[in-house]
């Protein structure tokens, strides 16, 4: 009986060893797949509070806590199942979702660049409120919450398709719970972070208060006067981070450039974080360049689009 007992507690403590293993495995390869995302997961995050400038400060949490949900909704509903359904159908295709996404990233990260060093060299006047398009705020808050959960999709896709290629080696309980961790992590993550930054300059006018001490005070001129600057530095921050990602997913999916990149970092001798530097660099010059190209292919194919659109309209008046 105490032998039978013995030997239960044994199977037990087995069981628990290979249940922590488990959960440890998912943690580890969560955090693998996380910390590839990284550069979307930073865009995402710069992207999200424009769409909330403008409208009222009360319904700031509320907006962001509706784009919460439709991104996991996104990510949960739709990319999840899609990505693991690839994952068993056709493995192959991996890999080419993940370059046309890095692709679609330093088309994106290029756009951004080329606006923001055009918007420094010849600044924009500014409109006049006549000239502003006449729209209630509740149509306005449905217009900014549906475009954000769009732009939310596209980058949740690259999220989980970056995670998805990290653990694909792994056991289908383990991708599942992976991604499962990745999804609701990074979500919360961001939009927690996006709502701290929007809600950062309400504490900063509570705390420059009479009432409170002046160090308080100081704290929260610094939180007003430096919330408007993080928010432009995320902007800088998300669009270098686009185009690096872009481009070092494009770089790994040509094993030809990926060997040279390494070959170039081995022949610096550089390790640690230097070589990662210098791999990020490398990845960011290529992203742009790329980007710069598929910019081209865009605009040249809109344009002959226009052209024979405009012809074949000329065509139909006269007959």
């Amino acid at each position: 009986m105490t032998s039978g007992l013995l030997a239960l507690f044994d199977d037990v403590a087995a069981i628990a060893k290979a249940a922590a293993a488990s959960l440890d495995d998912v943690a580890t390869q969560a955090v693998k797949a996380s910390s590839k995302a990284a550069g979307v997961v930073i865009d995402d995050a710069a992207v999200t509070p424009k769409y909330v400038v403008g409208l009222s400060p009360a319904r700031e949490l509320p907006i962001v806590w509706n784009i919460a949900k439709g991104s996991l909704k996104n990510k949960l509903l739709i990319l999840l199942p899609a990505i693991l359904l690839l994952g068993v159908v056709a493995p192959w295709s991996i890999g080419p979702l993940l370059a046309v996404g890095g692709l679609f990233l330093c088309f994106e990260g290029y756009e951004k660049l080329h606006h923001i060093v055009h918007s420094f060299l010849h600044p924009a006047p500014a409109l006049a409120p006549e000239a502003l398009e006449t729209m209630s705020p509740e149509e306005l808050e449905q217009v900014r919450t549906s475009g954000a959960i769009r732009t939310d999709f596209i980058l949740s896709a690259e999220i989980m398709a970056i995670a998805y290629d990290v653990v694909q080696g792994e056991s289908f309980a383990t991708r599942l719970t992976s991604l499962l961790v990745v999804a609701i992590t990074i979500t919360a993550g961001v939009y927690g972070f996006v709502a701290l930054v929007l809600k950062a300059d309400d504490l900063g006018l509570h705390l420059s208060q009479a009432r409170y001490h002046q160090s308080l005070n100081a704290v929260g001129r610094l939180l007003i006067k430096g919330m408007p600057r993080l928010l432009v530095l995320l902007t800088y921050v998300g669009t270098a981070a686009m185009l690096w990602v872009g481009g070092g997913i494009i770089i790994h999916s040509i094993p030809p450039a990926h060997h040279s990149v390494q070959d170039l970092v081995h022949h610096w001798s550089l390790t640690g974080v230097t070589a990662w530097c210098a791999e990020a660099g490398i990845s960011l010059v290529f992203g742009i360049a790329i980007g710069f190209v598929v910019v081209q292919i865009v605009e040249a194919t809109k344009a002959r689009f226009q052209r024979r659109r405009a012809e074949a309209q000329a065509t139909h008046v006269k007959d």
